[in-house]
Order: C-alpha cells, then sequence, then structure tokens
C-alpha cells in the first residue's frame, strides 16, 4: 500500500497531476478541491495517497487530509461505488457538506452527482448515516480546480471528468455570472454550487 508521496509537482490538469520522487513520475487522480491548494509545478508536494488495484487497473489518489482519503474509502465500502463516483463525490462536495447531505436524508442534492441515481443516493444515507458522526461546520467549500490552459477550457475539461456530459457542462459555466474574468477554481467551485443549489 502506498499511503504517502513527497516529491516535486510536475503537471497539473484536473482531476490528474503528476509527482517525480526518487526519478519515477508518479500519475494520480485527486478530487478537484486538491488543486486549489496544490502550489505552482516544480515546487515539492506531500500528499496522501490511496492505492487502488483491480484485474486491468491500478490507480492511485491524492487527497490533501486524512479526513477526506477516510471518506473516499468510506465510500468505496458502499455497493456500487468505486473509485471514480467517490471521487466525484468528493470534488462535488466537502466531506462536510456530503455528511450534512447524509444526515439530513438529502436525496435530491445527492443525485444531482454526475453518476448518481435515486438508489444510489439513498444506499448512501442508509450506509453512511451511523459511519459518519456529528456534523461539524459549515463546510462552505466545494470542489475547485486550478488551470493548466484558459480558465474556461480548464474549468470544462474538468467538469467533464467528474462525469457531466459536454453540453451539460457548457451550460453549467454559461450560467455562472462575469464567467470571463474568473479563474479556473472559481468557475468550477461556482457552476458545481449552482449544479447543486447552492
Amino acid at each position: 500500500m502506498i499511503g504517502r508521496i513527497r516529491g516535486v509537482l510536475v503537471h497539473k490538469a484536473p482531476p490528474f497531476l503528476m509527482v517525480e520522487a526518487a526519478g519515477l513520475g508518479y500519475e494520480l487522480e485527486a478530487p478537484l478541491s486538491l488543486f486549489a491548494e496544490l502550489p505552482e509545478t516544480g515546487r515539492e508536494v506531500c500528499l496522501l495517497t490511496h492505492f487502488m488495484v483491480k484485474e486491468d487497473l491500478q490507480t492511485l489518489y491524492a487527497f490533501s487530509s486524512e479526513s477526506q482519503r477516510d471518506l473516499f474509502r468510506l465510500l468505496l465500502r458502499i455497493s456500487g461505488v468505486g473509485g471514480k463516483l467517490a471521487l466525484a463525490m468528493l470534488s462535488a462536495m466537502s466531506p462536510t457538506q456530503l455528511q450534512q447531505c447524509v444526515a439530513a436524508g438529502d436525496i435530491t442534492t445527492l443525485c444531482r452527482i454526475p453518476g448518481i441515481g435515486k438508489k444510489t443516493a439513498q444506499r448512501l444515507v442508509l450506509e453512511l448515516k451511523d459511519k459518519l458522526g456529528p456534523v461539524q461546520g459549515t463546510g462552505a467549500e466545494t470542489g475547485t480546480a486550478v488551470a493548466a490552459s484558459t480558465p474556461l477550457a480548464e474549468a470544462r475539461a474538468a467538469l467533464e471528468a467528474l462525469g457531466y456530459k459536454p453540453a451539460e457542462a457548457e451550460r453549467m459555466l454559461a450560467r455562472v455570472p462575469e464567467a470571463d474574468g474568473l479563474r479556473t477554481e472559481a468557475l468550477i467551485r461556482q457552476a458545481l454550487a449552482q449544479s447543486l443549489g447552492g
């Protein structure tokens, strides 16, 4: 199990990033919220990781906090939730927001996350309610990302990587006020917030 990686950030294009450590380049997938916390490429980073092995695929996921990684691992235990869907959930919501949705039994908001239908949302509420504990804080933050090209293009690519269809991602970004003047992380944050009714 690879639990942590420290090295030089050499590339970031949400939801992927690459860290070079001991001469090897590790490609990682991460929630969009992580990209807002990353430094510029060429700087050192230290990230918590989760290594997943399937029959035909090996994936290394990166997280900024223990709580985020713990929630990712908890989501993976739920029937019908794989790495891609768990990552989409953590990109659309902070751990606190997800906790609040589960505590309130807010199926409607959970169904707005790409890949989550009513049955999966109900299963999430049922299986997570007793495991997440009491809600703390307001959890105002949502998924964010950092631009690698133009802010709009990168935001569109990040939303599509989360599972939104191209036309849907375009519509979400079109509803963001003064989108042309915003950085990528702000564009994605506002697009996701509007999509989730926030």
